[in-house]
């Protein structure tokens, strides 16, 4: 008799092109439009709005890579199974370990930014213990709502998605039409250096992420592999153009955007009053909590995947008799995420993740190369793709070769951090082939 156990049920094809595309977007805006136009333009003041152009081209390297690696593939899983497939298992839950770190820092980051602009209505909210439990009570909607289906969890992403861009849109819209087009006198400050911009570049690293996680539930796409590059591409596009808008309006409202912890708001009292500056805090609080619904969608498709695969314990892949969402996986990343924002800030856990996404990152423009020597080879198991980048070779190096430049720029700590989780990916690796051996023997 045999000890292997039954794959997982399988997911409900039900995202369609449009739904794929507000998935990416609502997985990419989040904190980071809201958070870090301050530092940003502290850092490099009037020219801060080339920052954002400079680091979409760079991302756009990299979304390219993603694009033409993902229309090869149906299933659930993102860069976990490209990586799987690519370079071996090692190499897939190397990947899964980065990615679930990523995500869950970034849903950290996002969750804290949530507290920081809800102070803005309710005072005192940002101490420990209350944040806390206002964060558990944030989280709990949204996993129960991705616990019992993927419709409920889409249809609330893709809500929130469309709410997210109202506010932002307004924000644009009215600042370059009411303040005056010449910046505002500045306190004089030093000449950004080389490694002013490349900082400022890693953190906007953050800012563009995030695509990927989208990419995660494609098991549940009606048409992924044509979906895929056309959602990804739209979303770079549009995120752009609205987060170079955004840093222009920003500081011809401020003399000296570095010291305000509410950037928008802050620019917004500026030409629309004391109303504007509501405004725009609650459209934060709109868009952070419309990444966490996406998030809470997204993420628990890597686990499932993995267990998919016969990575994870079959538990965790397991899929509801009734809703048809893996509900385990749904529970585990809701608390996790609740944890990890309790415990840290919004800066730490912003760099934390924009660092660890890097690897990631690189990994796939390798992937790019090895995916097609398999197919010219005649030894890839899946079919041609059905999106190819043009000169898709000398992209992925140049995507590589930015993403290497700005990793040399993490410190010890997220070194640290970085080095741990991949030994624990190792760790894991090694579980999982003993069990398969033990299985094959009981068997």
């Amino acid at each position: 008799m045999s000890g292997a156990l039954p794959p997982p049920a399988p997911l409900h094809r039900t995202i369609g092109r449009l739904a794929l595309t507000g998935l990416v977007l609502n997985a990419v805006i989040g904190s980071s439009v809201f958070g870090l136009p301050s530092t940003i333009g502290g850092r490099l003041g009037s020219a801060s709005p080339w920052a954002w152009l400079l680091a979409a081209l760079g991302m756009a390297l990299v979304v390219a890579c993603f694009a033409e690696v993902a229309s090869r593939f149906e299933g659930a899983g993102g860069p976990y199974l490209y990586a799987r497939t690519a370079f071996g298992r090692l190499a897939g839950i190397e990947m899964a370990w980065l990615s679930y770190l990523v995500r869950l820092t970034a849903a950290a980051t996002n969750a804290n930014l949530l507290i920081i602009y809800l102070a803005e209505f309710v005072p005192g909210v940002e101490g420990r213990l209350a944040g806390s439990l206002v964060l558990a009570a944030v989280l709990l909607p949204l996993a129960i709502a991705n616990y019992r289906g993927v419709g409920a969890g889409l249809g609330v992403s893709s809500a929130f998605t469309v709410a997210k861009l109202l506010p932002l849109t307004l924000f644009v819209v009215l600042g370059l039409a009411l303040l005056p087009l010449e910046p505002v006198v500045r306190p004089p400050v030093p000449a950004p250096g080389a490694g002013d911009w490349l900082e400022v570049i890693l953190l906007l690293v953050f800012a563009y992420g995030g695509f990927e996680a989208a990419l995660m539930p494609l098991g549940e796409a009606r048409d992924p592999r044509r979906d895929a590059p056309v959602a990804l591409f739209a979303a770079l596009g549009l995120c752009a153009l609205f987060y170079t808008a955004v840093q222009l309006v920003v500081i011809l409202a401020l003399p000296d955007p570095g010291v305000a912890s509410r950037p928008l708001a802050a620019a917004a009292q500026v030409f629309l009053g004391r109303g504007g500056a509501g405004l725009l805090a609650a459209g934060a609080l709109v868009s952070v909590y419309g990444y966490l619904a996406g998030a809470m969608l997204n993420v628990p498709r890597l686990t499932y995947a993995m267990a998919e695969q016969g990575d994870l314990p079959h538990r965790l892949g397991e899929v509801h008799p009734r809703f048809r969402t893996p509900h385990r996986s749904v529970v585990l990343f809701a608390v996790l995420v609740w944890a990890l924002a309790s415990a840290g800030s919004f800066l730490e856990n912003l760099s934390l993740s924009a660092v660890s996404r890097l690897l990631g990152y690189g990994a796939i423009c390798v992937a790019l190369v090895v995916l097609r020597r398999q197919e010219a080879r005649g030894e890839a198991a899946l079919g041609a793709p059905r999106f190819r980048v043009a000169a898709g070779p000398l992209v992925a190096v140049l995507g590589l070769l930015f993403t290497a430049i700005l990793a040399l720029r993490m410190n010890g700590r997220e070194l640290g951090v970085l080095l741990v989780t991949m030994l624990l990916g190792a760790v894991h690796w090694k579980w999982m082939r003993r069990r398969g051996r033990e299985r094959v023997g009981v068997a």
